[in-house]
């Protein structure tokens, strides 16, 4: 199995020299999403709930772009500006990932792009 580029215009472009996705030997690997909106690609409004509702719904087009869905998803890894974030972010999290929860690692980082409080990123099994 080769690799494939995974591309949606229902997630941000990417702004840099990579991908929204690459698929690889069975499984799918997403770029970091921040919580830009696909439509204006600027930063949502909204603090911490707002972004990661927002940082979610681009992951999951990417997947399911893919071919693929949260159920797939076997690890995950969260950056944070501010862990103290962290309990607002786990509820709107846990909603996505119902049941289903992968693997997942959450880091505080000073910065993130364009002054974003919250980056995920997603390893997946490729359905089918």
């Amino acid at each position: 199995m080769g690799r494939g580029v995974v591309t949606t215009e229902k997630a941000p472009k990417a702004v840099g020299p990579y991908v929204q996705g690459v698929k690889a030997h069975g499984f799918l690997f997403t770029a970091g999403q921040i919580g830009l909106d696909p439509a204006t690609g600027k930063l949502v409004e909204g603090g911490i709930e707002a972004q990661t509702r927002r940082v979610l719904e681009n992951l999951k087009a990417v997947v399911e772009a893919a071919g693929s869905s949260f159920k797939q998803a076997v690890k995950t890894t969260v950056y944070l500006t501010d862990l103290s974030h962290f309990q607002v972010m786990n509820q709107v999290y846990a909603t996505y990932f119902e049941g289903q929860s992968p693997a997942r690692s959450t880091v505080g980082v000073a910065q993130l792009p364009l002054g974003a409080l919250v980056e995920i990123e997603l390893v997946a099994l490729l359905e089918g």
